[in-house]
């Protein structure tokens, strides 16, 4: 058998947990097009097995590299550095769409440095401006020591090259996880971003960035009924009307989306009931960030 650590790194958009969920075959990762959708250091588990071999890879989402310098920031950015830590593999994605900048060079030519094998990702090939992903593919052709590989995560295109390149570089050995896991995130940090990932499809964009989600209560009931609440919290008082919004529609548009895609999850009726609560300035409240799974001494 072989095992082993890929992380997944990149700026932020660049198509990350998309990659992940389409890579492992679940939804590991919560996905938006607002930047800083991912916070944590996410696991996602891929079990398998290839010409008679099997194999176990864990992947390692993170958050998109920003310069962002709250205490949140901070979670996130020290999420990144410590990803690439004990790896076998790095893949770098890069969003197809936009022209490769100095920066993306410059972290290619950093993280190379600290794995066996560095994959470059060129996301979205299905809807990138033909000479735009041309000349990102000629930017990136000189620099040694890397492979590339055009995909489009959103429709799982061209993902096939990707597993080879990393089974080439797993050391062999035994599993980390049990071969029925595909992430190491509890069921409470999962509903939490399910929650989140709601909140960023429907409210404004300035608002999302201010949001974390606390899970108050999660108990599941004799009769199979699993009943949550939690809070929404954001950190200015005139978010929370728009939160709500009028009538409580929003907050119930929200939690409607979010009790679905539970009851998916866990494969059985929830009964979900969400609050709002204003903290100010909860991003630099360390206990706060705690509370919600952004401690810095977990990672």
């Amino acid at each position: 058998m072989k095992a082993g650590f890929v992380s997944i790194l990149g700026k932020p958009n660049a198509g990350k947990s998309t990659l992940i969920n389409a890579l492992v075959g679940e939804k590991v990762s919560i996905v938006s097009w607002r930047p800083q959708t991912t916070r944590n250091k996410i696991t996602g588990i891929l079990n398998g097995e290839e010409k008679g071999e099997k194999f176990q890879i864990i992947f390692i989402d993170t958050p998109g590299i920003n310069n962002c310098k709250d205490a949140l920031a901070e979670y996130m950015s020290k999420a990144i550095d410590t990803a690439f830590k004990n790896v076998e593999a790095i893949m770098y994605v890069i969003d197809g769409q936009k022209k490769i900048s100095p920066e993306d060079i410059k972290n290619i030519e950093t993280y190379k440095k600290q794995c066996n094998k560095l994959l470059v990702i060129l996301n979205k090939m299905d809807i990138a401006d033909h000479e735009v992903f041309v000349n990102n593919l000629s930017a990136l052709n000189p620099i040694q020591g890397i492979e590339v590989v055009p995909v489009s995560a959103e429709k799982k295109d061209n993902l096939e090259p990707i597993l080879p390149i990393l089974l080439s570089v797993l050391p062999e050995g035994e599993g980390y996880y049990p071969d029925d896991l595909y992430t190491d995130k509890p069921l409470r940090f999962m509903v939490a971003e399910i929650i989140r990932e709601k909140a960023l499809k429907f409210l404004q964009q300035e608002i999302p960035h201010g949001i974390g989600v606390d899970i108050v209560k999660y108990e599941v009931r004799e009769d199979g009924l699993t009943s949550i609440q939690a809070d929404v919290i954001t950190d200015r008082e005139n978010h929370k009307a728009i939160i709500i919004g009028k009538g409580g529609e929003t907050l119930k548009r929200i939690a409607t989306a979010a009790r679905l895609e539970i009851e998916t999850l866990i494969d059985g009726p929830v009964f979900l009931k969400l609050w709002v609560k204003v903290k100010p300035d909860w991003k630099q409240d360390v206990n706060v960030l705690n509370l919600l799974g952004y401690d810095k001494k977990e990672l």
